[in-house]
């Protein structure tokens, strides 16, 4: 009997029937599982954040897609030709009648990969020139503040401190972050841009800006120090104003950031010695320049008091200097009163014969001369004061008919101006009012916006219990998005992950 006359009792599928039947088979039989693989056909990440490529060996391939809030979360971003271990879930997509693998986390499949990783990373920041020395900064000689970017529970920052309390104390303020792991990369970014961000003197609130910052953690291998090789740590290191010093793992080992740092420490400790001085051989060497000083001063003090000496015996006695002008002053007082006494004589005698030649003619003669004088001047001052006063009215005059002419045309621009610009304000705000999309609201529409206010523009923007705010023309009313039936969504990232990305955002707080 043919194969299709046995069917024909056999239950009818329709296409989405089938589509989904085959997706629950393929999800229940696998669930979760890691694939090893060459990344293909990788363009960089959709509009909508998300990523589409393929997994590759010689002999077969797979689709993969990486949602927007699993590449978020991921430490090794997916690169064109890398070979990486993907772990996720397989499931199918119906539009297209394929299988593929929803990636939840990456990593690069072995240190040769890593190393490679690293190497291309390198070049790339060398070529933006963050790796130049002219960009590095000297470090201060003695700092005042020192910030610590490390894992507060490490035996490192007991190291940093315990040098620093040996070799000259300073206050030391510590940005407690992850060190390797999911989101260390985003901290040490953070608490480096926090350090930079403080307070130049603080206040009463936050402490004030270190003088220098180390980075620093403990030895360990490639993967547990790649925190320190993400673009965002380097970057961050390369754009800070405050003198930082890379302090990572030990002598043999070598990251990223030690490139971009103002000077690379091997060790935790070797970074607290390179950033400050010896307290205990500070004193010893203030305490010989002052040994020094004080001999130099005193040798000083002993060749001037040996010049004075010598000088002094050079010198005549005093009373020998002043013995000549003593008896000057002597033979002066002695005459001084006879010639005060013939010296009054004589301007005496001058007077007398002056007096005699006077008469009281000559000096009406002269008073009469000097009043005519006086009444010539006073009568021409008088005349030149009313000319004068003459000239600076007619002045003032034309002035006050220049002013009133120059106001009535300044007031015939302002009622103009003033026009022009009511004018303007009208027509800008007809175009306002059009422009509005209130007028849109009055035509019956609504806006629809999510719980931050921002617009939905699409539907696939909502999802099941989203709380919504819908604004209609005469005001707003809250609502909550139901799935309509018949229509499935693309699974989303669990609360789980969702609260992963919320709490690894933050810079972590002061210790």
């Amino acid at each position: 009997m043919p194969m299709a006359e046995t069917l024909l009792n056999a239950p009818e599928f329709t296409v989405s029937e089938l589509s989904s039947a085959l997706k629950r088979t393929v999800e229940d039989a696998y669930g979760h599982v890691r694939v090893r693989g060459e990344i293909s056909g990788f363009r960089g990440a959709h509009s909508s954040g998300h990523c589409y490529f393929a997994l590759k060996d010689e002999n077969a391939k797979i689709e993969a897609v990486i949602w927007k809030s699993a590449l978020y979360r991921m430490r090794f971003k997916p690169q064109e030709g890398l070979e990486v271990i993907a772990t996720g879930k397989l499931t199918t997509y119906p539009g297209s009648s394929k299988y593929q693998i929803v990636i939840e986390a990456l990593e690069p499949a072995g240190i040769g990969a890593l190393m490679a990783l690293m190497e291309e990373r390198k070049k790339k920041l060398a070529a933006e020139g963050l790796f130049d020395e002219a960009r590095k900064q000297l470090l201060p000689w003695l700092p005042e503040v020192i910030g610590v970017v490390t894992s507060p529970t490490g035996a490192v920052i007991r190291d940093i401190l315990h040098r620093l309390e040996d070799r000259f104390p300073r206050r030391v303020l510590v940005w407690p972050v992850k060190v390797q792991g999911e989101g260390s990369a985003v901290e040490i970014a953070a608490a480096i841009h926090g350090f930079n961000a403080l307070p130049e003197r603080g206040d009463s609130i936050l402490p004030p800006r270190p003088d220098l910052i180390i980075v620093a953690r403990g030895g360990g291998s490639l993967e547990d120090l790649w925190s320190f090789n993400e673009e965002i740590v380097v970057r961050a290191a390369a754009a800070s104003l405050i003198p930082l010093i890379s302090a990572v793992g030990h002598e043999t080992d070598v990251t990223l950031i030690d490139f971009a740092a103002d000077r690379r420490a091997p060790t935790p400790t070797a970074a607290a010695e390179m950033a400050v001085p010896v307290r205990s051989e500070l004193l010893l060497d203030i305490e010989s320049l002052s040994r020094r000083s004080l001999a130099c001063w005193r040798r000083n003090q002993d060749a001037r008091w040996a010049e004075l000496r010598s000088a002094s015996r050079a010198l005549p006695k005093s009373e020998d200097v002043v013995a000549l002008p003593r008896q000057r002053l002597d033979h002066a007082a002695a005459s001084l009163d006879r010639a005060l006494r013939t010296n009054a004589h004589v301007h005496h005698v001058r007077f007398s014969r002056v007096a005699g030649r006077l008469s009281d003619r000559l000096l009406r003669t002269a008073i009469d001369r000097r009043r005519e004088r006086y009444g010539s001047l006073s009568l021409r001052l008088r005349a030149g004061v009313a000319a004068n006063l003459t000239i600076h009215r007619t002045r003032i005059g034309q002035e006050r008919e220049r002013l009133a002419a120059f106001g009535e045309r300044v007031r015939r621009a302002i009622r103009h101006s003033i026009a022009l610009r009511t004018l303007r304000a009208e027509r800008g705000g007809e175009l306002l009012a059009a422009f509005s999309y209130r007028g849109v609201l009055a035509r019956g529409f609504a806006l629809v916006r999510d719980a931050k206010g921002r617009p939905l523009r699409t539907a696939a923007a909502i999802t099941a219990g989203m709380p919504l705010d819908i604004e209609f023309a005469d005001g707003r009313i809250g609502a909550r998005a139901e799935t309509p039936s018949g229509v499935e969504r693309v699974p989303t990232s669990s609360s789980k992950t969702r609260g992963s990305r919320a709490g690894g955002s933050g810079q972590g707080d002061l210790f």
